[in-house]
């Protein structure tokens, strides 16, 4: 029996971005660096081992980002009362755009996510640093 899906990620991505900061690649670009943000990279592990990621960025696994926002939470980081922007990516800019809506929801501000994600920074030439091998 197929799945009868009620909404796709292409419609939850296009609603999110409805409600969120979408950041271009050269808004992004410019804002790296800032003191008063922070990049708050969401992808797996894997991937920034593979694939590398934008230097000084914080890394929050998108599964673990509900829990780390909330103060009340055993996992609360507190990181995210820093006052600062935050700029979240993934690798395509969708797994962002949904967390960029529901921090913004969980009354997270300011938040915004950058289009197309890491693949897009790389393609447009921005800095990406690699962890080492343990």
């Amino acid at each position: 029996m197929p799945l009868n899906i009620k909404k796709s990620y292409k419609q939850l991505v296009a609603e999110a971005e409805k409600e969120i900061e979408t950041l271009s690649l050269a808004e992004a670009l410019a804002l790296h660096g800032s003191d008063d943000v922070i990049f708050v990279d969401l992808r797996d592990v894997r991937e920034l081992k593979r694939e590398g990621f934008i230097p000084g960025a914080f890394h929050c696994p998108r599964g673990m980002l509900e829990f780390w926002i909330d103060p009340d939470s055993p996992y609360y980081k507190d990181i995210f009362a820093s006052g600062k922007k935050f700029v979240f990516y993934c690798n395509l800019g969708w797994r962002s755009a949904l967390a960029a809506q529901i921090s913004q929801e969980m009354g997270l501000t300011p938040v915004c996510h950058v289009a197309g994600g890491f693949d897009a920074w790389k393609q447009a030439g921005g800095p990406v640093a690699t962890k080492e091998a343990k």
